[in-house]
């Protein structure tokens, strides 16, 4: 019996939340989510059915025997376009949460919007009800690139966007950009890190473009198609190279990267997304919406049905999944390496059988030797190259512990 493992058990106080707004203008080429256009009628019945959910957030928890922190710390409204919301829908679902939980007063509550999308009716009443992040999805900021993909905004739009928000006294906006757009070359890429750092912006994280069967762009790229300005996407080489070179430059501009994909100063790290690398409790509501919460020492995750329809119903998500024993071993090792500063090693000692963490180490090393990861102070960490294949650096690791 692994006493120690009783006593390093997870504890965590507070809860990350995130609502699931899956509604677009437009459905972009590269976009692999579970989002869409739809009616101003369909997403009534949806908001309506977003704050029953929510309501019922405390019945979960009772037939569930999880264990629901009462106070939130981080609340994030995801997409699609969640801006596209009227200001009525929203104050329909903040007071479902209020009724359902605690919001800390210095919550992190962020907001997800395109330029041009945020009427501003939307923006006052957003910040009336404690939205204080606004992470914007510019993807890129020349104009060539973002039509393209589908995307409705300009350069224009989205310099003017942000200063708006800035006047209107939000101080901490981000916004995303991809690496690997159709067309995207070396001189355009440098122009939109350029952009990016001489704005004022408090956050941006760098997506490299995925090519899979989950987005038309994908498809046409996997197929040798021609639709969706798939013959311009540039080689995968290419994009990594544009990964490269924002790793170098941001923190160089005020951008500590301080994940995979994510950069900013300390002050403006995202504390929602946080929770998921360290494996914090958090519940999603809505649409395709994953939740995490600890149980009997452990933890479950389970998600919520990817199909609208069948939501609206009330139809059940997908099998909940105990994480526990080589699961949660395997959870901290990848979701703990995605940070830069990586996977502490005493405590996976302390928190798991010893057996496991051997079993890792030779693994480890051969990374290391690889130049895919180092160990600094006792962590082990990716390097800049490891966390180019990131996946298969993970991919590595785990086939030892699962053997």
């Amino acid at each position: 019996m692994h006493l120690y493992r009783e006593e390093a058990t997870l504890q965590h106080s507070t809860l990350g939340v995130y609502v699931s707004v899956p509604f677009c203008r437009a459905k972009c080429s590269f976009c692999n989510f579970a989002s869409g256009v739809s009616s101003a009628n369909a997403i009534e019945d949806y908001v309506k059915r977003l704050c029953a959910e929510i309501a019922a957030a405390r019945e979960k928890e009772v037939q569930g025997a999880l264990e629901f922190p009462q106070q939130i710390d981080t609340l994030y409204f995801g997409g699609g376009t969640p801006s596209l919301l009227e200001p009525a829908q929203l104050r329909r679902i903040f007071a479902a949460l209020r009724d359902s939980f605690a919001i800390a007063e210095n919550a992190e509550i962020t907001l997800e919007a395109a330029p041009g999308q945020i009427a501003d009716a939307v923006l006052y009443e957003a910040q009336r009800l404690g939205v204080n992040r606004i992470s914007l999805g510019v993807q890129s900021f020349v104009d060539r690139e973002c039509a393209a993909v589908g995307r409705l905004h300009t350069k224009r739009d989205c310099v003017e966007e942000i200063v708006r928000l800035q006047a209107a006294g939000v101080h901490n906006v981000g916004v995303d950009l991809i690496a690997g757009l159709p067309y995207q070359t070396a001189e355009s890429w440098q122009h939109s890190l350029d952009v990016a750092t001489d704005i004022g912006l408090a956050h941006l994280s760098v997506y490299m473009l995925e090519v899979d069967e989950d987005s038309r762009l994908g498809r046409e790229v996997m197929g040798g198609g021609e639709r969706f300005h798939a013959p311009g996407v540039p080689a995968d080489e290419s994009s990594a190279d544009f990964y490269e070179v924002a790793c170098e430059w941001l923190p160089r501009h005020g951008f500590s990267q301080y994940e995979i994909s994510n950069f900013a100063a300390r002050q403006y790290r995202s504390k929602h997304n946080i929770k998921y690398w360290k494996q914090a409790p958090y519940i999603g509501f809505g649409l395709d919406a994953h939740s995490m919460l600890l149980r009997d020492g452990g933890a479950v995750r389970f998600a919520n049905s990817d199909d609208l329809a069948a939501y609206l119903e009330g139809i059940p998500g997908r099998t909940s999944i105990d994480v526990r024993g080589r699961d949660a071993f395997e959870e901290a090792i990848f979701l703990g390496l995605r940070m830069n500063e990586g996977v502490e090693v005493s405590q996976l000692k302390l928190r798991f059988p010893p057996e496991f963490v051997a079993q890792v180490v030779t693994s480890v090393e051969e990374m290391i030797r690889a130049g895919m990861m180092m160990e600094t102070d006792g962590r082990w960490q990716l390097t800049l190259r490891g966390r180019l294949v990131s996946n298969d650096v993970f991919t590595h690791l785990l086939m030892t512990v699962a053997a």
